[in-house]
Protein backbone atom coordinates (compact mmCIF):
# COMPACT_ATOMS: atom_id res chain seq x y z
CA UNK A 1 0.00 0.00 0.00
CA UNK A 2 1.40 3.39 -0.90
CA UNK A 3 2.33 5.70 1.91
CA UNK A 4 -0.27 8.35 2.56
CA UNK A 5 1.24 11.83 2.73
CA UNK A 6 -0.19 14.98 4.21
CA UNK A 7 -2.04 13.26 7.04
CA UNK A 8 -3.77 15.72 9.32
CA UNK A 9 -3.63 14.96 13.02
CA UNK A 10 -7.08 14.88 14.57
CA UNK A 11 -7.54 17.36 17.38
CA UNK A 12 -7.85 15.79 20.81
CA UNK A 13 -11.24 15.67 22.44
CA UNK A 14 -11.83 18.57 24.83
CA UNK A 15 -13.34 18.02 28.27
CA UNK A 16 -14.05 20.59 30.97
CA UNK A 17 -12.60 20.19 34.45
CA UNK A 18 -16.15 19.80 35.78
CA UNK A 19 -16.91 16.89 33.46
CA UNK A 20 -13.53 15.26 34.14
CA UNK A 21 -14.24 15.16 37.89
CA UNK A 22 -17.75 13.89 37.21
CA UNK A 23 -16.38 11.16 34.94
CA UNK A 24 -13.80 10.12 37.53
CA UNK A 25 -16.38 9.85 40.33
CA UNK A 26 -18.83 8.03 38.06
CA UNK A 27 -16.22 5.41 37.16
CA UNK A 28 -15.25 4.84 40.78
CA UNK A 29 -18.89 4.64 41.94
CA UNK A 30 -19.46 2.01 39.25
CA UNK A 31 -16.25 0.15 40.09
CA UNK A 32 -16.70 -0.08 43.88
CA UNK A 33 -20.03 -0.31 45.71
CA UNK A 34 -18.39 1.03 48.88
CA UNK A 35 -17.95 4.44 47.27
CA UNK A 36 -20.65 7.03 47.89
CA UNK A 37 -21.00 10.82 47.64
CA UNK A 38 -22.53 13.14 50.23
CA UNK A 39 -22.80 16.88 50.65
CA UNK A 40 -25.07 19.86 50.25
CA UNK A 41 -27.18 19.74 47.06
CA UNK A 42 -25.07 16.99 45.47
CA UNK A 43 -28.05 14.78 44.59
CA UNK A 44 -31.29 16.18 43.17
CA UNK A 45 -29.76 19.57 42.34
CA UNK A 46 -26.71 17.91 40.67
CA UNK A 47 -24.32 19.87 42.88
CA UNK A 48 -23.89 23.59 43.42
CA UNK A 49 -21.41 23.65 40.50
CA UNK A 50 -22.99 20.71 38.63
CA UNK A 51 -19.97 18.51 39.28
CA UNK A 52 -22.20 15.59 40.35
CA UNK A 53 -24.61 16.04 37.44
CA UNK A 54 -26.48 12.84 36.61
CA UNK A 55 -25.03 10.75 39.43
CA UNK A 56 -28.14 10.76 41.62
CA UNK A 57 -30.32 9.55 38.76
CA UNK A 58 -27.85 6.75 38.05
CA UNK A 59 -27.03 5.58 41.59
CA UNK A 60 -30.01 6.71 43.70
CA UNK A 61 -30.49 8.05 47.24
CA UNK A 62 -28.34 5.48 49.01
CA UNK A 63 -25.13 6.45 47.24
CA UNK A 64 -25.67 10.11 46.32
CA UNK A 65 -26.85 11.75 49.52
CA UNK A 66 -28.10 15.28 50.07
CA UNK A 67 -27.20 16.59 53.54
CA UNK A 68 -28.37 19.45 55.73
CA UNK A 69 -26.28 22.63 55.85
CA UNK A 70 -24.06 21.33 58.63
CA UNK A 71 -20.47 20.64 57.60
CA UNK A 72 -19.45 19.40 61.03
CA UNK A 73 -22.35 16.92 60.99
CA UNK A 74 -22.01 15.37 57.53
CA UNK A 75 -18.18 15.41 57.63
CA UNK A 76 -18.41 13.46 60.89
CA UNK A 77 -20.84 10.99 59.30
CA UNK A 78 -18.43 10.54 56.39
CA UNK A 79 -15.44 9.93 58.68
CA UNK A 80 -17.43 7.37 60.66
CA UNK A 81 -18.47 5.63 57.44
CA UNK A 82 -14.82 5.46 56.35
CA UNK A 83 -13.87 3.90 59.68
CA UNK A 84 -16.60 1.33 59.12
CA UNK A 85 -15.11 0.28 55.78
CA UNK A 86 -16.88 2.48 53.22
CA UNK A 87 -15.22 4.99 50.90
CA UNK A 88 -17.07 8.30 51.18
CA UNK A 89 -16.54 11.35 48.98
CA UNK A 90 -17.40 14.33 51.17
CA UNK A 91 -18.11 17.45 49.14
CA UNK A 92 -17.82 20.90 50.67
CA UNK A 93 -19.72 23.50 48.65
CA UNK A 94 -16.56 25.55 49.09
CA UNK A 95 -13.49 24.70 51.16
CA UNK A 96 -14.06 27.85 53.15
CA UNK A 97 -16.95 25.94 54.74
CA UNK A 98 -14.58 23.12 55.69
CA UNK A 99 -13.50 25.36 58.57
CA UNK A 100 -16.79 24.36 60.20
CA UNK A 101 -15.63 20.72 60.02
CA UNK A 102 -11.89 21.10 60.49
CA UNK A 103 -11.95 19.13 63.75
CA UNK A 104 -13.41 16.16 61.85
CA UNK A 105 -10.89 16.53 59.01
CA UNK A 106 -7.79 16.88 61.23
CA UNK A 107 -8.47 15.24 64.57
CA UNK A 108 -10.76 12.45 63.37
CA UNK A 109 -9.72 11.65 59.80
CA UNK A 110 -6.03 12.59 59.63
CA UNK A 111 -4.86 11.30 63.02
CA UNK A 112 -6.80 8.06 63.49
CA UNK A 113 -4.48 5.77 61.49
CA UNK A 114 -1.50 6.96 63.56
CA UNK A 115 -3.32 6.90 66.89
CA UNK A 116 -4.63 3.38 66.25
CA UNK A 117 -1.12 2.10 65.61
CA UNK A 118 -1.93 1.46 61.96
CA UNK A 119 -5.02 -0.67 62.64
CA UNK A 120 -7.73 1.79 61.58
CA UNK A 121 -7.44 3.35 58.10
CA UNK A 122 -9.75 6.20 57.11
CA UNK A 123 -10.22 6.05 53.31
CA UNK A 124 -12.10 9.29 52.71
CA UNK A 125 -12.00 12.09 50.13
CA UNK A 126 -12.76 15.69 51.04
CA UNK A 127 -13.29 17.67 47.84
CA UNK A 128 -14.70 20.96 46.62
CA UNK A 129 -13.72 24.37 45.18
CA UNK A 130 -10.74 26.10 46.77
CA UNK A 131 -9.07 29.49 46.46
CA UNK A 132 -10.21 32.86 45.19
CA UNK A 133 -13.17 33.16 42.87
CA UNK A 134 -15.05 36.06 41.31
CA UNK A 135 -16.93 38.44 43.61
CA UNK A 136 -17.21 36.16 46.65
CA UNK A 137 -15.39 38.41 49.12
CA UNK A 138 -12.60 37.60 51.58
CA UNK A 139 -14.44 34.92 53.56
CA UNK A 140 -14.92 32.77 50.45
CA UNK A 141 -11.55 33.43 48.77
CA UNK A 142 -9.02 31.48 50.80
CA UNK A 143 -6.59 28.88 49.51
CA UNK A 144 -6.31 25.93 51.89
CA UNK A 145 -3.28 24.27 50.29
CA UNK A 146 -0.91 25.40 53.04
CA UNK A 147 -3.54 24.82 55.76
CA UNK A 148 -4.10 21.15 55.00
CA UNK A 149 -0.64 20.57 53.55
CA UNK A 150 0.70 21.36 57.03
CA UNK A 151 -1.09 18.41 58.67
CA UNK A 152 0.45 14.93 58.98
CA UNK A 153 -1.93 12.13 58.07
CA UNK A 154 -3.50 13.95 55.14
CA UNK A 155 -2.69 13.75 51.47
CA UNK A 156 -3.44 16.96 49.57
CA UNK A 157 -3.82 17.26 45.80
CA UNK A 158 -4.48 20.33 43.68
CA UNK A 159 -5.44 19.66 40.04
CA UNK A 160 -5.04 22.22 37.27
CA UNK A 161 -6.48 20.79 34.06
CA UNK A 162 -9.00 18.08 33.12
CA UNK A 163 -6.39 15.32 32.98
CA UNK A 164 -5.21 16.22 36.51
CA UNK A 165 -8.78 16.40 37.77
CA UNK A 166 -9.84 12.95 36.61
CA UNK A 167 -6.60 11.13 37.40
CA UNK A 168 -6.23 12.61 40.87
CA UNK A 169 -9.85 12.18 41.98
CA UNK A 170 -9.72 8.49 41.02
CA UNK A 171 -6.41 7.99 42.86
CA UNK A 172 -7.81 9.83 45.88
CA UNK A 173 -10.90 7.61 46.05
CA UNK A 174 -8.78 4.45 45.86
CA UNK A 175 -6.27 5.65 48.47
CA UNK A 176 -6.55 4.23 52.00
CA UNK A 177 -5.67 7.59 53.56
CA UNK A 178 -7.78 10.73 53.89
CA UNK A 179 -7.19 12.85 50.80
CA UNK A 180 -8.07 16.52 50.38
CA UNK A 181 -8.82 17.41 46.75
CA UNK A 182 -8.57 21.17 46.22
CA UNK A 183 -10.41 22.08 43.02
CA UNK A 184 -10.81 25.61 41.66
CA UNK A 185 -14.20 27.15 41.03
CA UNK A 186 -12.97 29.29 38.12
CA UNK A 187 -11.57 26.21 36.37
CA UNK A 188 -14.73 24.07 36.39
CA UNK A 189 -15.99 25.33 33.02
CA UNK A 190 -12.60 25.51 31.29
CA UNK A 191 -12.12 22.89 28.54
CA UNK A 192 -8.77 21.14 28.04
CA UNK A 193 -7.54 18.62 25.54
CA UNK A 194 -8.20 15.15 26.91
CA UNK A 195 -5.64 12.57 25.75
CA UNK A 196 -6.88 9.08 24.86
CA UNK A 197 -5.21 7.49 27.90
CA UNK A 198 -7.15 9.82 30.21
CA UNK A 199 -10.41 8.50 28.76
CA UNK A 200 -9.70 5.01 30.04
CA UNK A 201 -11.43 3.77 33.17
CA UNK A 202 -8.05 2.60 34.44
CA UNK A 203 -6.45 6.04 34.13
CA UNK A 204 -4.81 7.18 37.38
CA UNK A 205 -2.35 9.93 38.27
CA UNK A 206 -0.10 8.89 41.16
CA UNK A 207 -0.40 11.06 44.25
CA UNK A 208 2.94 12.65 45.10
CA UNK A 209 4.21 13.11 41.54
CA UNK A 210 4.56 16.48 39.79
CA UNK A 211 4.49 17.06 36.03
CA UNK A 212 6.77 19.23 33.91
CA UNK A 213 4.30 21.07 31.68
CA UNK A 214 6.98 22.94 29.73
CA UNK A 215 10.68 22.21 29.37
CA UNK A 216 13.15 25.04 29.91
CA UNK A 217 16.75 25.80 30.81
CA UNK A 218 16.85 29.26 32.40
CA UNK A 219 14.23 29.45 35.18
CA UNK A 220 12.23 26.87 37.11
CA UNK A 221 8.66 28.02 37.77
CA UNK A 222 6.66 25.90 40.23
CA UNK A 223 2.92 26.26 40.71
CA UNK A 224 -0.33 24.41 41.35
CA UNK A 225 -4.00 24.74 40.44
CA UNK A 226 -5.16 27.74 38.35
CA UNK A 227 -1.85 29.70 38.51
CA UNK A 228 -0.21 26.94 36.41
CA UNK A 229 -2.02 28.39 33.41
CA UNK A 230 -0.74 31.88 34.24
CA UNK A 231 2.81 30.50 34.44
CA UNK A 232 2.53 28.87 31.02
CA UNK A 233 1.26 32.13 29.55
CA UNK A 234 4.16 34.04 31.13
CA UNK A 235 6.63 31.41 29.89
CA UNK A 236 5.37 31.88 26.32
CA UNK A 237 5.96 35.63 26.57
CA UNK A 238 9.43 35.20 28.09
CA UNK A 239 10.36 32.68 25.41
CA UNK A 240 10.08 35.44 22.79
CA UNK A 241 12.69 37.36 24.79
CA UNK A 242 15.07 34.41 24.89
CA UNK A 243 14.23 33.22 28.41
CA UNK A 244 13.13 29.59 28.56
CA UNK A 245 11.09 28.72 31.66
CA UNK A 246 10.60 25.18 32.92
CA UNK A 247 7.05 25.12 34.30
CA UNK A 248 6.25 22.47 36.90
CA UNK A 249 2.66 21.59 37.77
CA UNK A 250 2.88 20.27 41.34
CA UNK A 251 -0.41 18.33 41.24
CA UNK A 252 0.23 17.17 44.82
CA UNK A 253 0.88 19.46 47.78
CA UNK A 254 1.44 16.68 50.30
CA UNK A 255 3.51 14.57 49.83
CA UNK A 256 5.50 17.12 47.80
CA UNK A 257 7.52 15.90 44.82
CA UNK A 258 10.81 17.59 45.68
CA UNK A 259 12.82 15.27 43.43
CA UNK A 260 11.30 16.79 40.29
CA UNK A 261 11.68 20.34 41.59
CA UNK A 262 15.27 19.83 42.76
CA UNK A 263 16.31 18.24 39.47
CA UNK A 264 14.89 21.21 37.59
CA UNK A 265 16.56 23.78 39.84
CA UNK A 266 19.87 21.96 39.48
CA UNK A 267 19.47 22.47 35.74
CA UNK A 268 18.28 26.09 35.69
CA UNK A 269 19.85 27.50 38.91
CA UNK A 270 16.83 29.78 39.31
CA UNK A 271 13.50 29.23 41.06
CA UNK A 272 10.21 31.13 41.12
CA UNK A 273 7.15 29.82 42.95
CA UNK A 274 3.66 31.03 42.09
CA UNK A 275 0.50 30.31 44.07
CA UNK A 276 -2.92 31.70 44.88
CA UNK A 277 -2.47 31.67 48.64
CA UNK A 278 -1.06 34.10 51.15
CA UNK A 279 2.73 34.62 51.02
CA UNK A 280 3.57 33.95 54.67
CA UNK A 281 4.02 30.25 55.53
CA UNK A 282 2.77 29.31 52.07
CA UNK A 283 3.50 26.45 49.69
CA UNK A 284 6.16 28.51 47.94
CA UNK A 285 7.86 29.28 51.24
CA UNK A 286 8.07 25.54 51.97
CA UNK A 287 9.59 24.84 48.55
CA UNK A 288 12.19 27.58 48.96
CA UNK A 289 13.10 26.32 52.44
CA UNK A 290 13.55 22.75 51.20
CA UNK A 291 15.72 23.91 48.31
CA UNK A 292 17.96 25.82 50.70
CA UNK A 293 18.11 22.89 53.12
CA UNK A 294 18.59 20.33 50.34
CA UNK A 295 20.49 20.86 47.12
CA UNK A 296 21.76 24.32 48.09
CA UNK A 297 23.40 22.91 51.21
CA UNK A 298 24.74 19.99 49.19
CA UNK A 299 26.31 22.30 46.63
CA UNK A 300 27.87 24.46 49.35
CA UNK A 301 29.42 21.37 50.93
CA UNK A 302 30.69 20.19 47.56
CA UNK A 303 32.13 23.64 46.87
CA UNK A 304 33.78 23.75 50.30
CA UNK A 305 35.35 20.35 49.74
CA UNK A 306 36.59 21.47 46.32
CA UNK A 307 38.17 24.57 47.85
CA UNK A 308 39.84 22.45 50.55
CA UNK A 309 41.20 20.13 47.89
CA UNK A 310 42.52 23.09 45.93
CA UNK A 311 44.12 24.56 49.07
CA UNK A 312 45.96 21.29 49.75
CA UNK A 313 46.97 21.05 46.12
CA UNK A 314 48.37 24.57 46.05
CA UNK A 315 50.01 24.28 49.47
CA UNK A 316 52.00 21.36 48.07
CA UNK A 317 52.88 23.26 44.92
CA UNK A 318 53.81 26.43 46.81
CA UNK A 319 56.09 24.46 49.12
CA UNK A 320 57.89 23.19 46.03
CA UNK A 321 58.15 26.75 44.68
CA UNK A 322 59.45 27.98 48.04
CA UNK A 323 62.02 25.21 48.10
CA UNK A 324 63.21 26.25 44.66
CA UNK A 325 63.10 30.03 45.00
CA UNK A 326 63.24 30.64 48.75
CA UNK A 327 60.38 33.12 48.51
CA UNK A 328 57.58 33.26 51.07
CA UNK A 329 53.95 33.98 50.32
CA UNK A 330 52.16 35.72 53.18
CA UNK A 331 48.69 37.11 53.64
CA UNK A 332 47.85 40.34 55.43
CA UNK A 333 46.65 38.40 58.47
CA UNK A 334 48.95 36.82 61.03
CA UNK A 335 48.41 33.35 59.62
CA UNK A 336 50.13 32.18 56.47
CA UNK A 337 47.89 31.06 53.61
CA UNK A 338 48.85 29.77 50.19
CA UNK A 339 48.12 32.12 47.34
CA UNK A 340 45.75 30.37 44.92
CA UNK A 341 46.87 31.31 41.46
CA UNK A 342 44.40 30.94 38.59
CA UNK A 343 46.70 28.70 36.59
CA UNK A 344 47.06 26.36 39.57
CA UNK A 345 43.35 26.04 40.37
CA UNK A 346 40.67 23.77 39.00
CA UNK A 347 37.55 25.60 37.88
CA UNK A 348 34.78 25.50 40.46
CA UNK A 349 31.32 26.64 39.34
CA UNK A 350 28.84 27.65 42.02
CA UNK A 351 25.31 28.42 40.80
CA UNK A 352 23.74 31.71 41.80
CA UNK A 353 20.46 31.13 43.63
CA UNK A 354 17.55 33.48 43.07
CA UNK A 355 14.63 32.36 45.19
CA UNK A 356 11.43 34.32 44.95
CA UNK A 357 8.00 33.46 46.29
CA UNK A 358 5.13 35.22 44.53
CA UNK A 359 1.61 35.24 45.89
Amino acid sequence: MAAVSGLVRRPLREVTVRDAINQGMDEELERDEKVFLLGEEVAQYDGAYKVSRGLWKKYGDKRIIDTPISEMGFAGIAVGAAMAGLRPICEFMTFNFSMQAIDQVINSAAKTYYMSGGFQPVPIVFRGPNGASAGVAAQHSQCFAAWYGHCPGLKVVSPWNSEDAKGLIKSAIRDNNPVVVLENELMYGVPFEFPPEAQSKDFLIPIGKAKIERQGTHITVVSHSRPVGHCLEAAAVLSKEGVECEVINMRTIRPMDMETIEASVMKTNHLVTVEGGWPQFGVGAEICARIMEGISKKLVLEYSQAVVNIMYLNTYRIKRLKARSGKYFKSKSRKQFPIISPHLCAKVVVPSWHLLSLS
